[in-house]
């Protein structure tokens, strides 16, 4: 069965904010290793609509700058599956738009050999919550960037049940940010 990874920015106080975060060279590296061993991407509606604005446009318009524009091709040839109640389509190429989440369509997508043993990530604070309120995520890669910004969209929002983690690794960056991997402890 493939992996469901939890991959997500947030900062020192907990909040998801992309505008906050310091994307510099080697945290787009990461990014791109990470979507490089994974053949579907999986985002709620705003986290959809802020990727879909931007990445197109430097697959169109290089920047120049190697991970960055790496990251832009792999972010728009992955597969996409976006959740939301209220887009009607989606138009970034490789995107089918769901309505809802639904615990046997994940665990279906998990179990298919379509992507080989490719990874599945998910992107969206709202979705990592749901995913993990299913239990259907395998791994968690929680990247922590040295800022506070004291309000914003906290990562687990609504979470009122108790979910210990395990500690699998640490990555450090150049910049202060650090990835904690976790999975699931055993219960």
């Amino acid at each position: 069965m493939r992996k469901l990874i939890a991959a997500i920015n947030m900062t020192l106080d907990g909040f998801c904010d992309h505008t906050a975060m310091i994307a510099d060279d080697e945290i787009h590296q990461h990014y791109n290793e990470l979507l490089s061993r994974a053949d579907t991407l999986i985002y709620g509606r705003i986290a959809y609509q802020l990727m879909e604005s931007y990445w197109p446009t430097v697959v169109k318009n290089p920047t120049g700058n190697k991970p960055i524009d790496e990251f832009a091709i792999l972010i728009d040839s992955i597969s996409k599956i976006v959740f939301s109640h209220t887009l009607e389509k989606v138009e970034w190429r490789n995107t089918k738009l769901k309505k809802e989440v639904i615990k046997e369509e994940v665990i279906e997508l998990k179990q298919s050999r379509n992507g080989g043993s490719k990874n599945i990530v998910v992107g969206s604070p709202s979705l990592i919550v749901a995913l993990m309120k299913l239990d259907l995520i395998d791994e968690y890669q929680l990247s922590v960037q040295p800022t506070i910004v004291g309000s914003g969209l906290p990562l687990f929002k609504n979470v009122q049940d108790r979910i210990n983690l395990k500690l699998l690794k640490t990555k450090t960056f150049g910049c202060g940010a650090v990835t904690f991997y976790y999975e699931p402890a055993k219960k």
